[in-house]
């Protein structure tokens, strides 16, 4: 599984896209000539084809680039020479001018700063990554397109499905009804909270599968005081916490948080929601919050949460669990994969982590909260007198084909995503994502796995179906355990199926980042003694 965004940067874009939401109702374009660009491009070999025919004669497209600091070259190869640059020209015949190229992507980076200069200005190319404030700013400025006709026609349908899962992305992008940047979607559902626990301490102490609250409370206080390790010592952890609090919210970490634990008592901390009048509230301060704080004070009074969390991140936390001293944890489906699980497996073989759909404290079923709109840090945006603005939709439309289109061979999948080690997608210009990506590469490999036939698989989904075949072997490494966890038969994929088909996902109310960017500091403080 890739691992396309940076958790340190999406907090940047889910606190500063309230600006865009509210320049969805508030802002007033400027331009009053009611002109739309709907292409200047439209000579090309297959005029049939507006998604991916090639232009007849060679365009230029300017851009400039924000790009990680891990981004590394073969030899011979930079940002402007490449396997991608090559395809361009070769399959649209769009040849990519980079103005600059800046490292660091950060909130406040030099990518962010690099950006600003331009905007301020006016130096812009065709075609380029904004962050959310940027896009509002450059909206009330009336220096890009409208890019809702060209939207319709030269958007192809993989792109479109792309966009119309990235929740309310397209949404947080429009103003007054004018489309003017395309969203980098990225997954809400894969930031779903869910309890994982020490199976084998279940097993151990003869304990069942949690169905609501009261178990997992019953669980805790037996992985804390019934020596689930048997080393006849009482020094283990019912339930791992970190000084965050919170990850799936604000993107602090994922592993050691309690967005799930307050999701079991309906609760919705740092989130904005409709309460039973349909009026907005915050949910850090609803009556739902107080039960659930009552029994994590009672937790830690017994010694049931690691009583040095509040100094401790997730990675010092997650020497805890690597030591085989945390029973469950809540956190999001790839937390295997990280070190602070897998560790656990790799110094105790017998360990197994498993995840588990949250539950609920009475007879209504436990909702999870998740992000309100799906943008992986960037928009594309065109500058108004861009000659070619429908080129971007040509080229993320090949983007989308090559790393997800259904009749893309392994080859060509494998040249343009990962070579020797090199990341090779990240050399594209502008890249999109499938919200769902993780979940159709769960259902493909189990449907291979039932089969025993993973010809149909493309090469992505074919790694994790190894991976999973070799669990179900008997004959795995750590790794192979670590992925077959997120992909396999009940691997956290299936839990997040288990809230899609079930429609347990809450999405944070859209409106409420406003609100939720003037209480970003302004902390709800737990006493906990």
């Amino acid at each position: 599984m890739k691992k396309r965004k940076s958790k340190v940067v999406l907090v940047s874009v889910l606190l500063s896209l309230s600006l865009v939401i509210t320049g969805c109702i508030n802002s007033k374009s400027n331009d009053t000539s009611g002109k739309v660009n709907d292409g200047g491009g439209t000579s090309v070999e297959n005029p049939n084809d507006p998604y991916l025919g090639k232009y007849l004669e060679t365009i230029e497209v300017s851009t400039v680039r924000i790009i990680g600091d891990n981004v590394k070259f073969a030899d011979g190869e930079d940002m402007d020479n490449n396997q991608w640059t090559r395809t361009l020209m070769e399959r649209l015949g769009i040849k990519v001018k980079n103005d600059w190229i800046v490292k660091g992507e950060q909130p406040g980076g030099p990518g962010e700063q690099k950006m600003n200069v331009s905007i301020a200005s006016g130096d812009l190319p065709d075609i380029f990554p904004v962050n959310a404030t940027q896009l509002k700013q450059l909206s009330d400025a009336d220096q890009l397109m409208d890019l809702t006709k060209l939207y319709e026609k030269y958007a192809s349908p993989l792109v479109k499905d792309m966009m119309e899962k990235a929740t309310n992305g397209l949404a947080s992008a429009t103003f007054d009804g004018k489309m003017l940047g395309i969203p980098r979607p990225s997954s809400t559902i894969d930031g779903a909270s869910m309890l994982w626990i020490r199976k084998d301490w279940l097993t151990k102490l003869g304990l069942p599968e949690p169905k609501t609250m009261e178990d997992v409370l019953k669980i805790s206080d037996a992985f804390t005081n019934d020596d689930p390790d048997g080393n006849g010592q009482k020094d283990t952890y019912g339930l791992a916490l970190t000084k965050n609090l919170y990850g799936s919210t604000f993107k602090n970490g994922d592993f050691g948080t309690l967005e799930g634990f307050f999701n079991g008592y309906h609760a919705f901390p740092q989130q904005w929601i409709k309460d039973d009048k349909g009026d907005l509230v915050f949910g850090s301060i609803q009556p739902e919050m107080k039960d659930a704080l009552i029994e994590l004070q009672k937790m830690y009074k017994d010694g049931q949460i690691d009583r040095e969390f509040g100094v401790k991140d997730e990675a010092k936390e997650g020497e805890l669990s690597a030591a085989g001293k945390i029973g469950m944890t809540y956190g999001q489906m790839w937390i295997t994969l990280s070190d602070w699980l897998k560790n656990t497996k790799n110094n105790d073989p017998n360990a197994e982590w498993q995840a588990y759909p949250i539950v609920s404290n009475d007879n209504q079923p436990a909702t999870t909260q998740i992000s309100g709109i799906g943008v992986d840090r960037f928009y594309y945006v065109v500058n108004k007198d861009a000659k070619n603005p429908e080129a971007l939709f040509k080229m993320m439309n090949l983007f989308a084909e090559l790393q997800f289109g259904p009749d893309t061979s392994a080859e060509d999948w494998q040249k343009h995503s990962k070579v020797d080690g090199f990341e090779i997608w990240t050399y594209f210009p502008f890249p999109v994502g499938q919200p769902d990506k993780n979940l159709n590469i769960h259902q493909n490999v189990v449907a291979a796995l039932d089969s025993k036939d993973a010809s149909k698989l493309n090469p992505e989904e074919t790694d994790a179906y190894k991976k999973s075949a070799a669990m179900e072997s008997g004959n795995f490494t750590v790794d192979d355990w670590s992925y077959d966890k997120v992909f396999g038969r009940t691997g956290s994929q299936a839990v997040i199926k288990t809230y899609v088909d079930g429609n347990l996902l809450k999405p944070a109310n859209s409106m409420g980042y406003l609100h939720q960017q003037c209480q970003k500091n302004s902390k709800h403080f737990v006493r906990w003694n």
